[in-house]
C-alpha cells in the first residue's frame, strides 16, 4: 500500500487506483463527492469545504462518510484553491473533521501534509454509502426547459443549447479551462463555494466567456452546493460573465427570476 496520498483534482476521477487510499482531492465536501469516494473504496479523504455554505453542505459528505467508518475532513477554502489537489496538498489547512478521522488525531488548523500522514493510521471502512438519488434531473421555469445537475462530471450532449444548473463549484478543475464545462450549454450556473483562495470558485466563468456561454455562480450561503434544485429554488446570483450580463444577469439578483426571463 503506498504512503503518500492519491492526488485528484476531482474525486469523480477516482478509479480503481483510489480503492483502499488516502485521498486528498480538489472536490467540495458535499454529499455527491462523499458518495463517490464511498463508493470508490478509499480509506480516507480530504476535501475542500467550499465556504461551508447553507446547511453546512460544504462538509455534509465529510460528516456522513464517518458512518461507514470513512476517516474524512475538510480544508478551509481560504487556505487552498478548490478543484486543485495539489494546492490542497501544499497549502490546504483542516476547518472541519469527521469523528473516525478525530480518532486517528486528525484536528482543525493542521496542514494537509499532516494529515494525510495521520490518514495513514485510519482504520478500513465497515460499509458503503448508498448513491445520492436523482442527481439529475429536468424541470421548467418561466417555459424554459431546466437541466438540474447536482454535479458537473453529469454533463452530457443533451446539454448542448441548454440552460444547466449545476450543484458543482464554479473552479477551474486542475485550473484547466478544457474542464470548465463538458457540452457547449447556452447558460450555466455554478455554486460560487465560499469564492475561496484567489476568488478560484469563480474562475469558470471567464473561461467560459471564450466559448460564448452565459455562465453565472450562486452564493454559497443561498443554495446547498451540490444540490441544483437548491441553486435552482433559492440561489442568489454572486457573480457574472459578460456573456451572461448580455442576456440581463445581474450580480445579487435572484437566479429563478433571471431564468425565467431568458
Amino acid at each position: 500500500m503506498p504512503d503518500h496520498p492519491l492526488l485528484l483534482d476531482s474525486i469523480t476521477d477516482a478509479d480503481a487506483q483510489a480503492q483502499g487510499r488516502v485521498v486528498i482531492c480538489g472536490s467540495h465536501g458535499g454529499m455527491y463527492p462523499g458518495a463517490i469516494a464511498s463508493r470508490a473504496g478509499v480509506r480516507a479523504v480530504l476535501f475542500n469545504d467550499a465556504g461551508i455554505g447553507l446547511d453546512r453542505a460544504g462538509v455534509a459528505g465529510v460528516l456522513a462518510l464517518a458512518n461507514v467508518g470513512v476517516a474524512a475532513a475538510a480544508l478551509d477554502c481560504q487556505s487552498c484553491h478548490i478543484g486543485s489537489a495539489s494546492d490542497a496538498a501544499e497549502h490546504g489547512r483542516i476547518s472541519a473533521v469527521n469523528s473516525v478521522a478525530q480518532a486517528v488525531g486528525l484536528e482543525c488548523g493542521m496542514s494537509a501534509r499532516d494529515a494525510a500522514s495521520l490518514l495513514q493510521n485510519a482504520p478500513d471502512p465497515h460499509g458503503t454509502l448508498p448513491p445520492v438519488p436523482e442527481a439529475r434531473q429536468t424541470g421548467s421555469l418561466g417555459g424554459n426547459v431546466i437541466h438540474c445537475l447536482d454535479s458537473a462530471s453529469l454533463v452530457c450532449p443533451d446539454d448542448i443549447a441548454a440552460i444547466v444548473v449545476t450543484g458543482s463549484h464554479g473552479a477551474l478543475i486542475g485550473g484547466d479551462p478544457a474542464r470548465a464545462i463538458k457540452a457547449h450549454a447556452r447558460v450555466a450556473v455554478f455554486n460560487d463555494a465560499g469564492f475561496g483562495k484567489d476568488s478560484i470558485g469563480i474562475s469558470r466563468l471567464p473561461a467560459l466567456d471564450l466559448l460564448q456561454i452565459a455562465a453565472v455562480t450562486v452564493s454559497c450561503q443561498s443554495a446547498r452546493i451540490g444540490d441544483a434544485l437548491s441553486a435552482l429554488e433559492s440561489g442568489v446570483i454572486s457573480c457574472t460573465n459578460r456573456t451572461s450580463q448580455g442576456l440581463g444577469a445581474v450580480q445579487n439578483g435572484q437566479l429563478k427570476d433571471w431564468l425565467a426571463g431568458l
